[in-house]
């Protein structure tokens, strides 16, 4: 597949993410969330958890509140359980997805099912419209063998989260941005030009090799660790690696153009409903 200057997508801003800690001491590398990158509407956070040192994850994320949005842990290594204040339970594993959509209050934790070896993956939280924020708690507990696995191109292999492409839909359903959540892995020098949905918001993040990520004519070196964030022109992405192989996620979901007020694990939409919010959790209705 290819792609013309005219009709790919061009690199509007790249930015690197920046080393931090979250829960119980987990290290982490945060980078939608961040001081330069505050929010990519819808998105509000994205992190990258990496380590083989269990002293960097061990202490997980205990029992904290969320309301207002959706969090999306995507496991590359390793084993994190989760459970919540409504009896649920379940356990992420390599290539395993969770689509949690926090609605009106949910108090869950994401603690390690390990003490040594390689913990890695992402989590994002995507914003919820106004009129979802205060809907049911759900999960979408997606095991790895769920999620399609598809070689669209030579040298290249996608395994589709969220979103179609081609043939393959991805399992997450009934979410209100309607996302795109692309793994793409490429070997080196190959090259695909990924379908992007007209309007949506949309970013790149390499976190294997390096990737030229843009218009032919206007393509950036997009190295790991760094995220591209997409101007909104075009349909399409053009990717291709350099000489070593390649990995990266796709992301895009419709903007909500709402206001957003944040603080900490609660996101609404006015400063009273954030403190409407904390005396929720505090009185124990969520």
């Amino acid at each position: 597949m290819t792609a013309t200057a005219s009709t790919s997508r061009r690199v509007a801003r790249v930015f690197r993410g920046q080393p931090t800690s979250d829960g119980a001491g987990v290290k982490l590398t945060r980078v939608i969330g961040q001081r330069d990158l505050d929010m990519l509407d819808p998105f509000l956070m994205l992190d990258e958890f990496r380590s083989d040192q269990a002293g960097d994850y061990i202490g997980g994320f205990p029992s904290h509140p969320h309301r207002g949005f959706e969090t999306v842990t995507y496991m590359l290594a390793g084993r994190m359980r989760h459970a919540d204040n409504q009896g649920n339970s379940g356990l992420l594993t390599p290539g395993s997805v969770q689509w949690m959509t926090a609605g009106r209050g949910i108090v869950h934790s994401e603690m390690p099912e390990q003490e040594d070896g390689l913990m890695w993956g992402f989590q994002l939280w995507v914003n919820l419209p106004s009129g979802d924020k205060m809907g049911a708690p759900r999960y979408q507990d997606i095991a790895p063998e769920r999620v399609p696995e598809i070689t669209p191109a030579p040298g290249v292999r996608v395994r589709v989260l969220a979103g179609r492409l081609g043939e393959a839909t991805g399992p997450v359903s009934g979410v209100a941005v309607e996302p795109l959540y692309f793994d793409i892995q490429l070997d080196a020098d190959a090259r695909f030009s990924v379908p992007l949905p007209g309007g949506h918001n949309a970013f790149a993040y390499v976190y294997a090799g390096s990737a030229e990520v843009g218009a032919a004519d206007a393509a950036k070196r997009i190295a790991r660790g760094e995220l591209a964030v997409l101007d909104r022109d075009g349909e399409e992405l053009l990717i291709a690696a350099g000489n070593e192989p390649t990995r990266l996620i796709v992301v895009a979901g419709k903007p909500l153009n709402e206001p957003v007020a944040k603080y900490g694990p609660f996101v609404m939409n006015t400063p009273e409903q954030i403190v409407e919010a904390i005396r929720d959790y505090q009185a124990g209705r969520f």
